[in-house]
């Protein structure tokens, strides 16, 4: 039996994200959300900033909400 196919590229930092910071996912996307308009690495200054974000959690969350649309 094949093993299941590995998360890849920002998603794969989810589990750890929520772990660390102990919020799920959709919290973090509803924040992104918030900050329309602004560019890539404005939002991810400002989730390391406000929120104590590390760099790479952070870059992760904004990646995948640009691709998604949801900023």
């Amino acid at each position: 039996m094949p093993a299941p196919d590995k998360v890849k590229g920002p998603a794969s930092y989810f589990p750890s994200i929520e772990i660390t910071y102990g919020q799920p996912m959709a919290h973090w996307f509803a924040l992104v959300q918030q900050q329309q308009g602004k560019k890539h690495m404005e939002i991810v200054a400002w989730l390391k900033a406000e929120h104590g974000l590390g760099h790479g959690h952070a870059n992760a969350i904004v990646a995948h909400c640009l691709a998604a649309g949801k900023a």
